[in-house]
């Protein structure tokens, strides 16, 4: 992809490798990976099982580290924080879509939505104002007060992304977030997906093995045994 004078690049990965260990036998899960998301933009991973696609994933959202290369997001090299401001980081600027919900199930819709705002400096009444939002953005207004077992898997889901976008992260990054999910409610999570990148501005970067996921964003890249190995517009 090439990048034009007007679009600003958010996240650089730069030389990026990982290594992880099993037992005294060293496995590269990432070699040499390099590449730029512009800010805006809406990016599906996609890949074999074991490709690296969810490590790179954890490293862009400063859930793991790096072993060698920078992952520069918004002008800050998150691989040279130490492990609080890597925390402080993440909280400020990450907003996470997991494939299992994630939710705290005797939480209701709105607890659990409140949960990272906990953290801020916000004031109750602040807050209040903050979870409404995101859940009137994901049209779930009318279940703010019923506990995860009351929901359905989509709705589940649409609580899970309000907890993420609560925040107003820089980025949302989303593990198989349609992996749980029968047709019908993926779509709708789709849906909801391209909205907040359309309408709301977000920069998404989620990895999928799903083809009708994929056709949602606007850049595939693809991953195999650790190497980006192409790209489709």
């Amino acid at each position: 992809m090439t990048i034009s004078e007007d679009q600003q690049v958010l996240v650089s990965v730069n030389a990026v490798s990982k290594i992880y260990h099993r037992g005294n036998q060293p496995v590269t899960v990432l070699e040499g990976i390099s590449f730029e998301i512009v800010r805006g933009e809406f990016l599906a991973l996609m890949g074999p099982s074991g490709s690296g696609k969810s490590t790179l994933l954890n490293l862009i959202a400063g859930i793991d580290t790096v072993n060698s290369g920078s992952i520069v997001i918004d002008g800050i090299d998150i691989a040279t924080l130490d492990e609080s401001d890597l925390a402080r980081w993440r909280a400020a600027h990450v907003g996470f879509i997991f494939q299992f919900y994630n939710l705290i199930p005797v939480l209701t819709a709105y607890e659990n939505v409140e949960l990272p705002l906990l953290l801020t400096s916000l004031s109750r009444h602040e807050r209040r104002a903050h979870v409404e939002t995101a859940l009137a953005v994901v049209s779930l207004s009318d279940r703010m007060e019923h506990y995860p077992s009351q929901l359905s898997g989509g709705q589940q889901q649409r609580v899970a992304i309000a907890r993420a976008i609560v925040t107003d992260p820089t980025i949302l990054v989303a593990d198989e977030p349609t992996g749980d999910l029968d047709r019908a409610s993926a779509g709708e999570i789709l849906g909801l997906m391209t909205r907040l990148n359309k309408e709301h501005g977000k920069t998404i970067i989620m990895v999928t093995h799903d083809p009708r996921a994929a056709d949602k964003a606007h850049i595939v890249r693809y991953l195999e045994k650790g190497l980006l190995t192409d790209v489709s517009p």
